[in-house]
């Protein structure tokens, strides 16, 4: 395709007629010539906006933009109604590589109940491989919010399904024959299906129908990344023991072929929750068919600290996304 705006009948074959989720709240959602979506709420909802661009990886980009979007909506307790799409594609991009990233864009959508109401579509100059810039909108009754400034000392910190996730698809997709070099491929493909789990929407809800106090997904910075922010946002303290940190072998075996740090690696798929009663959330989340693991506790203060068998160290602000040193 050329340098420009799409023209419009790739628009309405490759991308429009891709779109198949329609949300009763959308009044006007995505069409030839429309610049904006309205949606209509109850009196008693709010609005919650969340906004990402997709940048780690060109593979599987579709699925990727809907889950790290509606991730964050997740965490603040919301319901995603639907997302925005800004997608900028190279120069001489085919039309079948658009029409499978609407495709795949979808099928995510489908299985999160989320419309793509609007967005852009071009061919630029400016980028070399598929960019998605998203905005995701989502609902919350009033009184219902959850942000992840809301931990107060005392409480239990938890880690739903396994940290690593998010960047271990990556890495296993983009690396596999290097991988391939000293990993089994069992190993190697295992790793490259936890694009499967990327969604925190099953334990967000969990988490909500129990009353917890703060939420926020693991994405860039890692687990380290997330705990600081969670702590820096809550004005507290915390003190986490790293071995009850949940992680997967596979995602061990890649970081350690890397020489990477796996607690300072993307993590969507995975939630930091901080609420009073840490087991019994645990246990909901187990009759869910959701693993979890309390990891530690809100402290008073300000000390940052990751307990190692027995071993202290003092976290710190997060650092560019471990990713970056491999992809």
């Amino acid at each position: 395709m050329q340098i420009g705006k799409i023209p419009e009948n790739v628009l309405k074959r490759s991308v429009i007629k891709q779109i198949k989720v329609d949300r009763p709240e959308v009044l006007l959602g995505a069409g030839v010539g429309e610049d904006c979506s309205v949606l209509k709420l109850e009196e008693d909802e709010c609005f919650v906006l969340s906004t990402d661009p997709i940048t780690g990886t060109a593979k599987d980009i579709g699925h990727l933009a809907v889950n790290v979007t509606v991730n964050d909506l997740c965490s603040a307790g919301a319901e995603p109604v639907g997302i925005l799409l800004t997608v900028l594609l190279p120069e001489n991009t085919e039309e079948a590589e658009l029409k499978q990233i609407m495709r795949d864009t979808e099928i995510a959508c489908e299985k999160l109940n989320v419309q793509v109401i609007g967005g852009h579509t071009e061919v630029t100059k400016a980028v070399n491989v598929p960019i998605i810039s998203v905005t995701g909108v989502a609902k919350v009754k009033k009184g219902r919010l959850v942000v992840t400034g809301g931990a107060k000392p005392g409480m239990d910190i938890i880690v739903s399904k396994w940290i690593g996730l998010e960047g271990s698809s990556i890495i296993a997709k983009e690396k596999r024959e290097e991988l391939l070099t000293k990993i089994p491929e069992s190993i190697v493909n295992a790793a490259r299906d936890f694009d499967t789990m990327l969604s925190v929407y099953p334990e967000s809800k969990v988490a909500v129908e129990h009353g917890v106090s703060a939420m926020h997904d693991i994405t860039e910075g890692g687990v380290f990344g997330a705990l600081w922010e969670m702590a820096e946002a809550s004005g507290c303290g915390l003190s986490v023991d790293l071995r009850a940190i949940p992680i997967r072998q596979e995602t061990v075996e890649i970081c350690e072929f890397y020489d990477i740090n796996p607690y300072e690696l993307i993590s969507s798929g995975s939630m930091l929750i901080a609420a009073n009663d840490g087991e019994g959330l645990l246990k909901k989340m187990e009759e869910a068919g959701i693993y979890g693991s309390i990891v530690g506790r809100m402290t008073e203060g300000n000390d940052r600290i990751i307990m190692n068998k027995g071993e202290k160290r003092y976290l710190e602000p997060p650092k560019a996304d471990e990713l970056y040193k491999v992809v």
